[in-house]
């Protein structure tokens, strides 16, 4: 059951301040992402994840943005962030998830990173592990950050996809080309960081509310 304004899921991600979670709750945001990644702009520590997470209503989805966690990383961001789900942002094997989810019983998004077609046909190796899949953009190899730098990829590969489950859409979306995002994937999530932001890790209010409406709209 979709509590959101729009029949499209949103995702705010790598929200880091009280005024931006609350415009992205306002707005009608479905879902809010909190990245704990130290070489991230986007990072928040366990404190700030816990006060955060305690603003947002429960029926907001709250989603823990982690790369390649160890089990006690885990364990520490979904408790401090009462998380309903956590986004696996590195190169995490489907195995891997496997275990997380046996250990954690927590709902599990696999971020996959796409450059070509095969990149999407290769995401099926998570389909009985993973929850969600998202679909982003792939960073260059020397790039410190497997996301959140506003690069997007050919959505038009994504036009044929036969969903195995529930997916979303990431990467270099913004408030003027998410609308056609949606109307050339049919993405039921999508999901944007820096795309609502002026300056990389500084969200932008009128950006997330201008993005929200672009969805509702469709």
């Amino acid at each position: 059951m979709s509590h959101s304004m729009s029949r499209i899921d949103i995702k705010i991600c790598g929200l880091s301040t009280p005024e931006t979670l609350d415009a992205a709750i306002a707005a009608g945001a479905s879902h809010v992402g909190f990245v704990h990644f130290a070489k991230s702009p986007r990072h928040v520590d366990f404190d700030k994840l816990a006060a955060l997470s305690a603003r947002a209503p429960s029926h907001i989805r709250k989603v823990g943005v982690l790369v390649d966690p160890d089990d006690a990383l885990l364990d520490h961001v979904i408790a401090a962030g009462r998380l309903d789900a956590v986004q696996l942002h590195g190169k995490e094997a489907p195995e891997r998830l496997a275990a997380i989810r046996t250990r954690t019983k927590i709902a599990l998004w696999k971020a996959v990173s796409v450059k070509t077609a095969a990149d999407i046909a290769a995401a099926s190796a998570y389909r009985h592990v993973a929850d969600l899949t998202l679909f982003d953009a792939k960073t260059p190899d020397n790039a410190d950050l497997p996301g959140g730098m506003g690069l997007r990829f050919d959505w038009q590969l994504l036009q044929d996809y036969r969903a195995f489950g529930p997916w979303g859409l990431s990467g270099g979306l913004d408030p003027d080309n998410v609308a056609d995002a949606i109307r050339t994937t049919q993405a039921p999530l999508v999901d944007v960081s820096s795309g609502v932001e002026s300056a990389p890790g500084i969200k932008d209010v009128d950006k997330i509310v201008a993005f929200c409406k672009a969805v509702q709209q469709l």
